[in-house]
């Protein structure tokens, strides 16, 4: 299916490559449909990547893989908020965070309180919020993502 987006021009979207949102992403539960597009490099892909909607050509969030930035970043979440993704092997789940992009990018951010979780085998994804108060809303990243690049 072709998709008409606002960034990235009008992009193929096959169904094996689509996200559905069981309920919606927080603040915006009528957007169930997505697709992740990231940027190809030539160590591979991009740190940040997009969760496009498939619905809303304007509507692309940033998001990330946690564990870039925070290796042990493991939320607890109750398995009842899991069940209507299916079956959740690890080796099936995917987690992103969302990135906040402020105007000043030494306050770059991403939102370590409301992840997305992905089950890859059946392409249904949710957005949770998790009780354990270690993880901030807004966990600052420009520092490690600068050092990490200059590590390269």
């Amino acid at each position: 299916m072709e998709v008409k987006t606002r960034l990235f021009g009008t992009i193929e979207v096959k169904k094996d490559k689509q996200i559905h949102f069981v309920n919606g992403i927080i603040g915006f539960p009528e957007m169930q449909d997505f697709t992740l597009v990231f940027e190809e490099t030539e160590e591979g892909k991009a740190s940040i990547s997009w969760l496009q909607s498939i619905q809303e050509p304007d509507f692309a969030l940033p998001v990330m893989d946690p564990l870039i930035l925070i290796p042990d970043y493991n939320p607890v979440v109750e398995d009842e908020l899991l069940k209507p993704l299916g079956e959740m092997k690890a080796k099936d789940t995917f987690v992103m965070v969302t990135v906040t992009v402020p105007e000043e990018m030494k306050d770059l951010s991403v939102n370590l309180k409301a992840p997305l979780i992905i089950n890859a085998k059946t392409r249904k994804a949710c957005q949770i919020i998790v009780d354990n108060q270690d993880y901030s809303v807004k966990y600052p990243i420009y520092d490690i993502l600068t050092e990490e690049k200059a590590g390269e």
